[in-house]
């Protein structure tokens, strides 16, 4: 396995490679170049890992460490750049390249007519890359936290990538600020996770699991069961990377940077790596079911809101935005019931289908000269057919409709949710299975508007044209992953083979049968779903077809509700209220009172004091002599009086 692991490590570092390359010489190689370069490395690692992957499909997964460095040596405390390999690492990378390399070539054509140098761009993309890589092929937290902020960084950069746009700076910003005030509770997630086993180390925490489910933690005369603390913490700072429940609100405004950005952020990277910091660490979320139930109600909740919202967005990035943000919560509400196989088979599937989605998306926008709005558009696929096409098939893997790759995935979720037989597992199977309805609805929403009826602006839709082959072809190599994967992948993720293909690298504790339950629910209660996906698409002809009045007078007739859904549920209002407002305020008074009046004053003070200590001293240098020996006569006379009276 020794030529596995150094496959592996090739997939892992050539992103880098090509980043530092391009982003350091893009400017003396020029764009040219620095895309060939990228392209290559992203290639070859892609190659790399899809040939790890089979190696270890094909002879068993065995975990095994690769060190690479000794990275932190302070004191008592030791951390080792290490490589793990073992069935989900080595499924992570494998997904996270293959993507990756498909939206760099998608890339050679969507940013062919930028009049800014491009090399930055795709240094940013294979940064971003790098950096999840070394996310998911981490060996300790540390090593973990650090592809963590990467991806937060590489998210940044390339979210402000239009630095000249206002909106598009507030936006990076805003997904940076967010995703630090979780990454707070995660980071004091880690010291806890050190305080209670000594080691950030998996297989050293993993080990002392079962000898410290009864520590306690004591803050202001209060105890907590420190795994479940741990847990919470650990799961906090997941819901802003992922974008779950009060901590989403940076996901939509995301949109703002170029489409193949957005691309990677929602199918790839950043995101699903909350997801994939709960199924590593399941051995010890396991045993902590108290959090689990929190994150299945955060899960279902985030599904539905999510939804709700997506369903009357006008813009089309940001319809396809809040559907990542509502499968993500299916993801959450798995690995609340314990279902972390599920949970990351959807991840798989998903980051296919919302690729293509997204890129679709860009070929739409690309087409009408930098539109968004769908209610400009119309008509359009009889001049993007192969966009149209490649849409449908995005759309329907997204709806779960079978046999696209969605199907398999989001009903083993569904089922487990059942199966699990819980009041708040019935719950989000609830939520889940009326998401389903709704998430056919907007996606068949946004597939009527754009490609059908009558085109809002025609002269637009007359000069459309269908996007090259470095942008067509991403498109059909990702339908074919949302046709094929869920079938081809469902036997070794969740079926019979799981146990032999996922070899430990997920652990359910000996109680937790979920994986063997959930096949058996009944007929109807696995049916429904698709029943519901199925409603929602005739709905949307319905509304959007038969009837395209309707929607303005539905919208008319319940207009506090559809404000309400069209505000985003006045998260950004709210937040703005608690905390931007006051924050605001605060340190206006800091600005005003503090450092002007106070910092910034005392130095003018003390200036002008001592300037009008010299002005008066300057007045006493008359130049008289006749007041001169007054003065010193004046001053003799004291002086003798003193001592005479002393």
């Amino acid at each position: 396995m020794l030529i596995d692991m150094n496959l592996f490590a090739l997939a892992v570092f050539l992103p880098l490679a090509g980043a530092v390359v391009a982003g350091l010489g893009g400017r003396l190689m020029g764009d040219g170049l620095a895309k060939l370069v990228t392209l290559g490395c992203m290639g070859v690692a892609t190659l790399c890992g899809i040939l790890t992957l089979w190696h270890g499909w094909a002879g068993g997964f065995v975990a095994q460490t690769m060190p690479v460095a000794e990275w932190v040596n302070a004191g008592g405390f030791q951390a080792s750049w290490t490589l793990r390999f073992d069935t989900l690492s080595a499924t992570m990378v494998a997904m996270v390249l293959s993507v990756s390399l498909l939206v760099h070539c998608y890339s050679l054509g969507y940013m062919s007519h930028e009049s800014m140098p491009v090399y930055r761009f795709f240094a940013y993309l294979s940064l971003f890359t790098f950096a999840m890589l070394m996310l998911v092929s981490s060996n300790d937290l540390i090593q973990l936290f650090f592809g963590w902020e990467g991806v937060g960084l590489a998210s940044y950069l390339l979210i402000g990538y239009w630095y000249d746009r206002p909106a598009a700076t507030a936006a990076a910003i805003k997904a940076f600020v967010v995703n630090r005030v979780a990454d707070l509770f995660f980071l004091v997630g880690i010291g806890l996770i050190y305080v209670l086993f000594q080691s950030v180390n998996y297989a050293a925490i993993f080990a002392q699991v079962p000898h410290v489910l009864g520590a306690t933690y004591h803050l202001l005369g209060t105890s907590f069961n420190m795994v479940e603390l741990i847990c919470l913490l650990l799961f906090i700072g997941a819901m802003g990377k992922s974008a779950q429940l009060f901590l989403h609100t940076w996901l939509p405004d995301a949109m703002e940077g170029p489409t193949p950005v957005s691309a990677l952020i929602h199918a790839a990277t950043m995101v699903t790596a909350g997801v994939f910091l709960m199924a590593r660490m399941s051995p010890l979320l396991e045993f902590a079911p108290g959090t689990r139930s929190f994150i299945i109600f955060i899960g279902a909740t985030t599904c539905f809101f999510a939804a709700t919202v997506g369903m009357v967005q006008p813009d089309i990035k940001r319809t396809i935005a809040y559907s990542t943000c509502s499968q993500l919560g299916y993801m959450f509400a798995a690995v609340g019931v314990g279902a972390y196989q599920a949970s990351v088979f959807h991840l798989t599937t998903h980051a296919f289908f919302k690729a293509l989605l997204f890129l679709c998306a860009g070929s739409v926008i690309h087409a009408m000269h930098d539109e968004q709005n769908m209610f400009r558009m119309g008509g359009l696929w009889k001049k993007l057919p192969l966009t149209y096409a490649c849409m449908w098939v995005g759309s329907l893997a997204l709806a779960g409709v079978f046999p696209f790759a969605g199907y398999w995935s989001k009903d083993a979720i569904l089922n487990t949710l059942w199966a699990a037989d819980s009041a708040m597992s019935h719950y989000a199977w609830c939520l889940g299975t009326l998401t389903a309805f709704i998430t056919a609805f907007y996606s068949w929403r946004l597939l009527f508007l754009v490609f059908h009826g009558a085109p809002a602006n025609a002269q637009a839709r007359d000069s459309a044209h269908e996007s090259p082959l470095s942008m067509s072809a991403p498109l059909v190599l990702l339908s074919i992953g949302a046709v094929v994967a869920g079938c081809a992948l469902a036997p070794f993720y969740v079926g019979a083979k799981h146990l032999a293909f996922w070899n430990g690298a997920i652990f359910n504790a000996p109680g937790n049968t979920i994986m063997e339950r959930f096949e058996h629910i009944p007929a109807l209660i696995g049916l429904l779903p698709s029943v519901a996906g199925i409603v929602g698409i005739v709905v949307a002809y319905v509304f959007y077809v038969a009837a395209p009045a309707l929607p303005a007078k539905m919208a008319q007739a319940f207009g506090p509700i559809y404000r309400f859904l069209l505000n985003k549920w006045y998260f950004d209002e709210l937040y703005a209220a608690i905390f931007v407002k006051p924050y605001t305020a605060i340190a206006r008074m800091l600005w005003k009172e503090g450092e002007e009046g106070a910092v910034e004053s005392l130095p003018r003070d003390l200036v002008r004091f001592t300037s009008q200590s010299a002005a008066q001293a300057v007045r006493l240098q008359t130049g008289s002599i006749a007041i001169y020996a007054f003065t010193m006569l004046a001053g003799l006379v004291v002086l003798l009086t003193v001592a005479l009276c002393g």
